[in-house]
């Protein structure tokens, strides 16, 4: 049954930093100015009303917040601009960022599980959504409060990509409630995008598979006309029992790579691929870490790179999980310093015009480890802290962690496929885990 949601939203404001700040051009890192980027993505949390907060408005709070937030995160309230050599800079003008104040007629517990991605009612809580490729001379980021009956709120956010990654966008938010509640920052911005930059001469060391595209097979899917939006809810309780019933050896597999690997396997199956047709599983995989790119903290810009596992769609859908596995955990496994290096110098080559190879390609994406469910502005931590979509079309899907309203704590894997696609999804995903969740879907 569909929630009698009306949102009534106030005019968007400008929200400028609270003191001046320097009015300079800033350069954008490789990993920053690619083509794959060029978009606002969206991010939402949502609070319970908490007693102790009575009488204090969210929105006003969070609001002042913002902007004295703005003064370390300046850059965010500049515009990207092209430079004079044709590479988009960015011109911190300092002329602020979009705030929507709103008020929903509805409980936050009305909602129920339809908070979990694909949330129907993302396009109430985010306003702005049909602006998200507009990415010249316009505000970097958005920001919507909603409140609801019951005091709990809503902060959905849709920030430009090309300035940070979700790393970079919980950096920001945590600067905002530390703020809003009066404490110490921990961690200041770190702007630095010269830490990622190209080698001079470019040297690509590595075979970058993920940027490969095939042109016989690019955009088969995408040229599909009629796609729904899903999520299958992996409960904590079910991946630990899959991952008892492998081999020792992947004993030790991360939830990530379990749920990608089934994934991958299911929507394969469910896409009715040649068995010899190739196909990719991309892992989102951030080049922060000592091990990896030795990035200081605070460093907020993208840092992020995307290693691909490769196989023919018949010898993955034929074999045990564990050759999924196994494909995935060596995917990752190449990301080290000179592997990033790489990554720079091949987009340095190219221009940052590369993208990556949609073809039968599948990008899985977790979340849930950026820090979004920690975010504290005051109210508590949220009950949600995500994507409120999850799969961007037509093949991105941004795992999220979620509690559902039977107490289970586990994994939100949202799919974007055609109608009868989606339902052999669920029935080869139901092959492998007993007991996948599936959501409504959203058109």
């Amino acid at each position: 049954m569909a929630l009698p949601l009306s949102v009534n939203r106030k005019e968007a404001q400008l929200i400028r930093p609270a003191e001046p700040t320097p009015h300079e051009l800033k350069q954008l890192s490789q990993l920053d100015d690619q083509k794959d980027l060029y978009f606002h993505f969206p991010m939402v949390m949502y609070y319970k009303n908490n007693p102790l907060m009575e009488g204090t408005d969210p929105v006003a709070k969070i609001k002042e917040a913002v902007s004295d937030a703005l003064i370390y995160y300046y850059p965010l309230a500049g515009r990207l601009v092209e430079g004079s050599n044709g590479k988009v800079v960015l011109d911190c003008s300092g002329q602020g960022i979009l705030f929507v104040e709103a008020e929903a007629n509805v409980t936050l517990e009305m909602f129920g599980d339809s908070i979990q991605p694909p949330c129907p009612y993302a396009g109430e809580i985010l306003s702005g959504v049909n602006e998200s490729q507009k990415i010249l001379n316009f505000p970097l980021m958005l920001i919507q409060v909603t409140r609801f009956t019951c005091g709990g709120f809503a902060v959905a956010v849709r920030l430009n990509h090309m300035m940070a990654d979700s790393v970079g966008l919980v950096y920001f938010l945590e600067c905002v409630a530390a703020i809003a509640r009066r404490v110490t920052l921990t961690v200041l911005p770190v702007w630095c995008r010269e830490l990622v930059q190209s080698r001079n001469p470019p040297k690509v060391s590595f075979v970058h598979r993920e940027y490969e595209e095939d042109p016989d097979e690019a955009t088969k899917l995408m040229h599909c006309q009629n796609i729904i939006r899903q999520s299958v809810f992996l409960s904590i309780k079910d991946i630990k029992a899959l991952r008892n019933h492998l081999p020792p050896y992947f004993q030790k597999s991360s939830m990530f790579e379990i749920v990608t690997a089934c994934a991958w396997i299911a929507r394969t199956l469910a896409l009715e691929i040649d068995p010899n047709e190739i196909v990719k599983l991309i892992c989102v995989v951030s080049a922060r870490g000592k091990d990896q790119f030795n990035l200081p903290d605070g460093y907020y810009g993208n840092a992020l790179v995307f290693p691909a596992a490769i196989s023919k769609a018949g010898v993955l859908c034929q074999s045990p999980l564990g050759y999924a596995l196994q494909l995935i955990q060596k995917a990752k496994a190449q990301v080290s310093e000179e592997y990033v290096r790489s990554v720079l110098d091949l987009l340095a080559y190219n221009k940052g015009q590369l993208s990556i190879d949609n073809s039968w390609n599948f990008v899985a994406s977790d979340t849930s480890r950026a820090g979004f469910t920690e975010v504290d502005f005051g109210w508590g931590k949220p009950i949600y802290g995500g994507p409120p979509v999850g799969a961007i079309p037509f093949y991105t899907s941004a795992y999220a962690r979620f509690k559902n309203s039977k107490g289970e704590v586990g994994m939100v894997v949202p799919m974007c496929l055609p109608p009868q696609a989606m339902i052999r999804f669920r029935e080869e995903l139901f092959k492998i885990i007993p007991s996948p969740q599936m959501s409504p879907s959203m058109l």
